[in-house]
């Protein structure tokens, strides 16, 4: 927590500079969910359940590299503070390495492109890694109150829709306006810019935030994860989050397959994104005004339900007219806004409860463990996607039109609709258990004051 954390609140210039980070997450937690498997299956020819484990095993390296990355950013000694100085580092690489992922030549054989793929992959994700800890720990820090907290991550995530429109909407188009594997490159090229764009609105947004004044936890790593680990509550709102993450994992790994193989319209990719993410540009303020009133638990749940309820109806994407799908869709758009909203409230409210009962910070750490279980479930979605598809018997391609059969094509309604109603309604048995609330958080902060301490080491 910052010497001055007891001050009124953030200014809007900072709220506006830590929100703008979500430009680069947004766009990297989007474009490779929605067009990776795309490109592996239908431009590379890679089969659906190669294809998976290469979307997948990046993603899962991360659960293993985020708590360390946490814990490097706990432990970095820099004016600047111990999280900005990785923002500029491992935001410029994630761009760079991002424009590389599709850019890569024609190598003359499928095992070869896919192999580029894996490799420059693994290199955005370990970069990934490396901003978005230390990014998703600043609120703990620079915000003295639950409150203060929400009214963060109300831009946060107001910024990350637009984003996620932004880049869900325009990569597919930019794909197809350039058609082919050039269109591809094309897209990857122009996703990178918005990647580095974010990093640097939040690089320089953020440096007149407080900075982090506590010590970071004693112990190895091994002993920081034991002890986050027995934190109940975060235990409890991180099963939620994962199992959530999983959810709509599928959904956006889906996107292109509803679009092209069940609806069959053109444009429609876009049209999907827009009704997923355009509600969130309006309704995130009405998901934060409804959680001061309720509290961030009752939000929370509110949230889930509305978009479980869109999902659900969502299967009758093989028959209802396509603006019943956009529609219910729009629906999920409502929901995503608040699972999106809440728990990335609740998240530093966990963590500024252990530092105030004990002196020490451990946010790395706690966000290192979150950011993990949040990839694990991004990364397992489109996974779980491909082995729907390759149970319905869906059939890749080299950038040909290749008719599904009617089992491919209920796979995809089914894996982009049913199941991640299932995983979210699934999670909500994790929910009901969370104890914490704005007043616990507040008088917990408040009873315990953070103490000055000495610099932390290298």
């Amino acid at each position: 927590m910052s010497a001055g954390q007891h001050d009124p609140g953030l200014s809007t210039r900072v709220r506006i500079g830590y929100g703008a980070g979500s430009v680069a997450t947004g766009a990297f937690g989007t474009v490779p969910g929605l067009m990776l498997l795309p490109f592996l299956t239908d431009e590379l020819a890679v089969p659906a359940l190669l294809a998976g484990v290469i979307v997948f095993g990046p993603k899962a390296w991360d659960v293993f590299l985020n708590p360390v990355a946490g814990r490097i950013s706990d432990r970095t000694v820099d004016p600047r503070g111990p999280r900005r100085p990785w923002l500029l580092r491992a935001g410029v690489a994630l761009a760079a390495c991002f424009a590389l992922l599709f850019a890569g030549p024609d190598l003359g054989s499928t095992a070869a492109d896919a192999a580029w793929v894996l490799v420059l992959f693994f290199a955005c994700a370990s970069a990934y890694a490396f901003f978005q800890v230390p990014y998703v720990s600043m609120p703990a820090e620079i915000a003295s109150t639950a409150q203060e907290r929400t009214r963060l991550m109300t831009w946060r995530v107001a910024i990350l829709a637009f984003t996620i429109m932004l880049a869900g909407a325009s990569a597919p188009a930019l794909r197809d306006a350039v058609g082919g594997r050039d269109g591809y490159r094309v897209m990857g090229v122009a996703m990178a810019g918005v990647i580095l764009l974010g990093v640097l609105l939040a690089y320089r947004g953020t440096r007149d935030a407080p900075r982090g004044a506590v010590a970071p936890g004693a112990g190895s790593l091994r002993d920081q994860l034991r002890i986050v680990a027995a934190a109940r509550d975060f235990r409890l709102l991180l099963v939620t989050f994962v199992l959530q993450a999983l959810a709509t994992g599928c959904m956006l790994a889906g996107v292109d397959y509803l679009a092209g193989d069940v609806l069959g319209e053109k444009g429609a990719s876009t049209i999907l994104f827009v009704c997923f993410v355009g509600p969130a540009l309006l309704l995130t303020p009405a998901w934060a005004a409804l959680g001061r009133r309720t509290g961030k638990k009752s939000g929370y749940l509110i949230a889930s339900v509305v978009l479980a309820v869109g999902a659900t109806v969502a299967t009758t994407a093989g028959s209802a007219p396509a603006g019943a799908v956009f529609a219910a869709v729009a629906l999920v758009g409502v929901g995503y806004a608040g699972i999106q909203v809440f728990p990335l409230a609740m998240l530093p409210d966990a963590a500024a409860v252990d530092a105030a009962r004990t002196g020490s910070s451990r946010i790395g750490v706690y966000t290192g463990v979150w950011t993990a279980g949040e990839t694990l479930g991004l990364a397992l979605g489109p996974g779980l996607f491909a082995v729907v598809l390759a149970i319905g018997g869906y059939r890749s391609s080299s950038g040909g039109d290749v008719v599904q059969p009617d089992s491919a094509l209920t796979a995809i309604t089914l894996g982009f609709s049913l199941l991640p109603a299932a995983l979210v309604l699934l999670s909500l048995l994790w929910l009901r258990g969370y104890r914490l609330d704005e007043q616990t958080v507040d008088a917990a902060t408040d009873l315990h004051p953070h103490p000055e301490s000495e610099e932390p080491t290298r």
